[in-house]
């Protein structure tokens, strides 16, 4: 069963759904998308395995989103897609493909609807947030 997941190792979000999948006791395949971006096919591929639209996989955090002026809806899907082969950062992360779907996993605990096995125990994120109990159960923090 194989797990890959677009990965950033400067992001946070990226290192916990990372750890989450690594708590079901598999190795995913880890592509660090900065260094080895996906084709543009692949990303319309993985934009519809989403079922998101382009503009929604935009990331303006940190990225040159703003002074490319891409929040102007004059920019086509086509040509939103080819900024984001030119800047890569601009991909929104970590996006993790399963046999179950493909997700763009923020919040990070957004992989555990696509992870095809148990978490095996406890998981906090970085930010001290306990996602996990020790059981291996999802713990609700809305409450």
């Amino acid at each position: 069963m194989s797990i890959t997941i677009y990965h950033n190792p400067k992001c946070g979000t990226s290192r916990n759904t990372l750890a989450l999948i690594r708590n079901t006791g598999i190795e995913p395949d880890v592509i660090e998308y900065l260094t080895n971006p996906p084709s543009k096919g692949e990303l319309v591929k993985l934009i519809a395995a989403m079922g998101i639209s382009v503009r929604s996989l935009l990331r303006a955090k940190g990225t040159p989103y703003e002074e490319l002026n891409l929040d102007n809806p004059k920019w086509s899907d086509d040509e939103l897609l080819d900024f984001m082969m030119a800047h890569p950062i601009l991909i929104n992360r970590p996006i993790v493909v399963t046999s179950i779907g493909t997700r763009l996993c923020r919040p990070s605990e957004a992989v555990l609807d696509v992870l095809p096995f148990p978490q095996l125990g406890e998981f906090i994120k970085e930010d001290g947030e306990k996602v996990i109990d020790r059981e291996g159960h999802r713990v609700d923090n809305a409450a």
